[in-house]
């Protein structure tokens, strides 16, 4: 039976996820987070070519990507590039994992 503390730990950890996982709860989302994972950058225009949404709707998005921590942002002339950026969700993802196999089971 797991114990109170690795639940507490668990909870913790789950909540530093969530802006994470509210980034990644939508198809489109995770479509544009597919689709930069091998590319260094994109711009709007770019990514609205492979996603079947319109401009508009892909740069609404992207912000929510954005506030999510998902993605960061570069101006380059008058266009605004996009890329992921992961580091720290995988991070907690792995701390999670790592936690849950090492201390709850």
């Amino acid at each position: 039976m797991t114990n109170p503390t690795c639940n507490e730990k668990a909870v913790q950890i789950f909540m530093e996820l969530s802006p994470y996982f509210q980034g990644l709860g939508d198809p489109i989302r995770q479509q544009i987070v597919a689709l930069l994972i091998d590319k260094e950058s994109m711009n709007v225009t770019q990514i609205a070519e492979h996603i079947p949404m319109s401009r508009p709707t892909v740069s609404h998005h992207l912000k929510i990507l954005k506030q999510a921590g998902l993605v960061n942002v570069q101006k380059k002339g008058t266009e605004m590039f996009y890329r992921l950026e992961i580091t720290e969700a995988i991070r907690l993802f792995k701390q999670l994992v790592t936690f849950v196999e090492e201390e709850c089971n």
